[in-house]
């Protein structure tokens, strides 16, 4: 059985260059790949074009990179909640493809599965048609949307093994699943790694086999975006 344990997220990403394009795992700021995102601010690299649910918040997650310039493009369907990427592009700085959230997983979806396009009603007659193809099934319109294209796929998982099964804790299962499936090359950083054969086999959300690298991380944040409280009841 081939081990895919690299020692940390240095190692996981030495090869990420500029001008790659990356998905990004993660829903808001829940199940992101905090340790591979922090190594890439280290190392410095430009020009990327990064695929996520969400654009982070000013100084966490993506919106570390978007600090430092890293970023060229950005596509998502929410980033509502990010100053930064706001300036970025008002100025012309930032290019930005806002998507349909169902289409941004299904796009993904569609990477993992080996097709090369899906048709959804999602957009048809707005601004997101604009450009692409309509087709007509059954009296009904549809856009093709192409599957992404990436050359890395940057995903966080509760606990995975040294084969590279993955298992994710509740709302981080929404996008980092697909995302595993869909890039050349897959690296998983886990709060828990375990010898292969540990894991229960049900409970594995992402086989090993679309994973390529995987390590353990450390010091996470766990943020929450926008935290609610009340008092207590009299």
């Amino acid at each position: 059985m081939i081990n895919k344990v690299v020692t940390d997220a240095r190692a996981a990403i030495h090869d990420i260059a500029d001008g790659h394009t990356l998905m990004l795992g993660g829903f808001g700021l829940c199940g992101i790949p905090e340790n591979c995102i922090s190594a890439l601010v280290e190392k410095g690299v430009k020009e990327l074009t990064c695929i996520s649910n969400n654009a982070g918040v000013d100084d966490f997650g993506i919106g570390l990179m978007l600090q430092q310039r890293q970023v060229k493009k950005m596509i998502s369907s929410y980033v509502g909640e990010n100053a930064e990427f706001e300036r970025q592009l008002l100025s012309g700085e930032l290019e930005v493809e806002l998507i349909p959230q169902g289409t941004l997983a299904t796009r993904c979806m569609a990477a993992g599965y080996g097709m090369p396009a899906i048709f959804t009603p999602a957009g048809v007659g707005t601004e997101v048609a604009e450009g692409k193809e309509v087709r007509n099934f059954n009296g009904k319109d549809y856009l093709m949307e192409y599957a992404f294209d990436a050359d890395f796929a940057l995903v966080k998982a509760w606990k995975g093994d040294t084969a590279g099964n993955l298992i994710f804790r509740s709302t981080s299962r929404n996008f980092n699943p697909v995302m595993a499936m869909a890039g050349k090359v897959t690296i998983a950083e886990v709060e828990v790694l375990v010898e292969a054969g540990a894991l229960d086999p049900d409970q594995i959300h992402t086989p090993g086999v679309f994973v390529h690298r995987i390590f353990q991380g450390s010091d996470y944040e766990k943020r929450i975006e926008q935290r609610t409280v009340r008092s207590k009841a009299q």
